[in-house]
């Protein structure tokens, strides 16, 4: 072992403490969500640079703004939120170092905060958020090193008795959101996709594998309402199940492992 009191050494032990504590960030990730932070600071385009007192005001009637701070400076420092330092003095000169000055933190939404503010759809990624971080789901991750112990089980049935997508069916409440939460990833992807790109004209049967809720399925049927004559949203059972009715296309259940519905153009988005 090299001398503990090498730079190298000391990289080291801070990196490893982060790593350790790494959970901190999608757990205040999820808590923002939670509490609407984005959709508060941006104000349907402001996005004013707010303290945490003037948030907390905003969404909760009574709450711990020291709290939400500790939370926005941490997330900050992910580039989530931009830190704003206000120094403020009782005598006017914010130049002051006296004692009556002090330093107000405010916070506003960086292009990554900006993804967790809802659009005029409802959509955003703060479903995709806490689709991630549902309790059946984070009861699992203690337990994927069993996965190398015993390959044969899946650290998600060893903690909920079930494999993830029969939880789901059983669960209209997960269903519902990570059907919210895939059109949220989904749907500003295929906008920047049909803004540049063209390959779906002339297609008069498209499959889309994955579908979720048909989205992406109805945007292209917007931009091609001639030519595409039918849109076949393929998914599981229980998601399709739960899929909104769209003119056009026709939700089909199944497994994608044993047969995939005939088309003359297949797509399929990963975004798991």
């Amino acid at each position: 072992m090299e001398d503990e009191t090498t730079e190298s050494r000391n990289r080291a032990r801070l990196a490893i403490l982060e790593l350790a504590n790494m959970i901190s960030v999608p757990m205040s990730l999820n808590a923002i969500v939670r509490l609407k932070v984005a959709d508060a600071i941006w104000a349907g385009g402001a996005n004013t640079p707010l303290s945490a007192s003037q948030i907390l005001s905003l969404v909760l009637p009574s709450g711990d703004p020291e709290n939400l701070q500790r939370i926005l400076r941490m997330l900050a420092s992910y580039g989530v939120f931009e830190e704003h330092l206000i120094i403020s003095s009782s005598t006017g000169d914010f130049s002051s170092s006296s004692s009556s000055s002090s330093v107000i933190r405010k916070y506003s939404l960086t292009q990554i905060g900006k993804t967790l503010v809802t659009d005029s759809e409802g959509l955003s990624y703060a479903a995709y958020v806490l689709q991630h971080h549902q309790e059946a789901l984070v009861r699992a991750w203690p337990l994927v090193h069993e996965a190398v112990v015993d390959p044969t089980t899946e650290p998600f049935v060893k903690a909920n008795g079930e494999p993830a997508y029969d939880h789901y069916g059983k669960k209209p409440e997960m269903n519902g959101l990570m059907l919210k939460a895939m059109s949220g990833v989904s749907v500003p992807f295929m906008r920047a996709i049909l803004d540049g790109y063209d390959g779906f004209r002339g297609v008069q049967r498209l499959v889309d594998v994955g579908g979720s809720a048909g989205d992406c399925l109805r945007m292209i049927l917007q931009k091609y309402p001639t030519t595409l004559r039918q849109g076949i949203n393929f998914d599981l059972p229980e998601v399709v199940a739960k899929a909104p009715t769209t003119p056009g296309v026709t939700h089909v259940g199944g497994d994608m492992f044993k047969s995939i519905p005939s088309g003359d153009a297949i797509f399929m988005k990963v975004s798991h």
